[in-house]
């Protein structure tokens, strides 16, 4: 079986601020298209997903989690960069312990030698269809 076969899990945070989330930039080459997603990421063979969502926040941006509740599962079938893709989301609503992290306008990270940027974005822009967030069934658990 190819690794495009297979399907991921995904231990995603959600956090939210106000009228506000805190999610990734992405874009996709082929589609000409910028998009976003919660920041969290794969879990390891033998992991709990709430492990795999501790440790994806301190790696990526050195940010330790509190308040953590579990949302529930979803699934999700999309093409990126012209390559089929499912995986399997455990969703978390979650806080920041440190206080810095609401103050930030932008963040950037590197995640496998790629350079990303984390951005606070008001939940309208999503809802309204302006900016793209990825799964679409994330927005129902936004409040």
């Amino acid at each position: 079986m190819s690794k495009s076969s297979k399907i991921r899990v995904l231990a995603l945070g959600l956090i939210q601020n106000g009228d506000r989330i805190f999610v990734s930039q992405g874009y996709d080459p082929i589609k000409k298209q910028t998009f976003y997603r919660a920041l969290g990421g794969g879990v390891d063979f033998g992991e709990l997903s709430l492990d795999a969502l501790k440790r994806e926040f301190q790696e990526e941006i050195q940010a330790e989690l509190t308040n953590i509740h579990y949302l529930g599962c979803l699934e999700n079938i999309f093409v990126y960069d012209k390559k089929s893709q499912h995986e399997f989301i455990q969703l978390y609503r979650c806080d920041f312990v440190d206080v810095k992290f609401y103050q930030l306008e932008e963040l950037e990270f590197v995640e496998k030698k790629r350079k990303k940027k984390a951005l606070w974005v008001p939940l309208e822009d999503f809802k309204s269809g302006k900016l793209v967030l990825f799964p679409e069934q994330f927005l129902q658990y936004c409040e």
